[in-house]
């Protein structure tokens, strides 16, 4: 059997360009979702390089990106606006997430291994130690590498993508930086295991939307803050 043609390589700046255009869509994201960037506020091309210290076209190509998420739209001879953000909107992001998560979780009850709840325990307690010493960057790696091994033990790693991809609208650092938020993940993580080891389904579960819902919360508590809604 023949073997498939290989795929001709990237070039290298054609990858750095790309990198650029999602970590500057992912700044843009995050401003959007926190009111920072206001409905009908106009990104400038030019203004944004400058702040972020990239060239103009990894911002044309992050709102691109943002335009076909529905986050932006372009006026005509006018530029990319930032659409109006409903409660509608954060509501439903949560309840994707919480949807996808709930029936990743009822797999991992009833298939992860004591390896791999052990595995949960060393990384919570390695969460548990960077919310000690207060270092968000630390603290996003430990959740993201706790839920990660989580969600693996499934087996059904397309849905899992998923939920990796809608989690992009969550803006981490209201958390990360929150020492209650920290706190409260760690306890529910402690309760997961606890349940996972007794295969506990319906515990696993309402405890995997539990930390959904509370991530609404206090998502939409910081939007109402910023009077987004008025």
């Amino acid at each position: 059997m023949n073997a498939p043609p290989r795929a001709r390589a990237k070039p290298r700046r054609a990858l750095r360009r790309e990198q650029l255009s999602e970590q500057v869509a992912a700044r843009l994201r995050t401003d959007i979702m926190t009111g920072v960037l206001r409905p009908g506020t106009f990104i400038r091309l030019d203004e944004t390089a400058a702040e972020l210290g990239v060239s103009i076209m990894p911002v044309r190509e992050a709102l691109r990106t943002l335009r076909g998420e529905g986050m932006v739209a372009l006026e005509p001879h006018r530029g990319h606006v930032v659409v109006p953000l409903t409660r509608g909107d954060v509501e439903d992001i949560f309840w994707l997430q919480a949807t996808i998560a709930r029936e990743l979780a009822a797999t991992a009850a009833e298939r992860i291994t004591p390896a791999q709840i052990d595995e949960l325990e060393h990384l919570n307690e390695a969460l548990a130690e960077a919310v000690d010493h207060h270092e968000p960057d630390a603290i996003a790696s430990a959740e993201f590498a706790f839920h990660r091994a989580f969600n693996r033990s499934t087996g059904r790693i397309k849905l899992a993508w998923f939920l990796l991809h809608v989690a992009r609208y969550l803006p981490g650092h209201i958390y990360t930086e929150s020492p209650q938020w920290g706190v409260s993940a760690i306890a529910a993580h402690r309760a997961m295991i606890a349940a996972l080891r007794v295969g506990e389904v319906d515990t696993v579960v309402r405890l995997t939307g539990g930390e959904f819902d509370d991530g609404a919360q206090r998502l939409l508590a910081r939007l109402d803050e910023t009077k987004l809604w008025g």
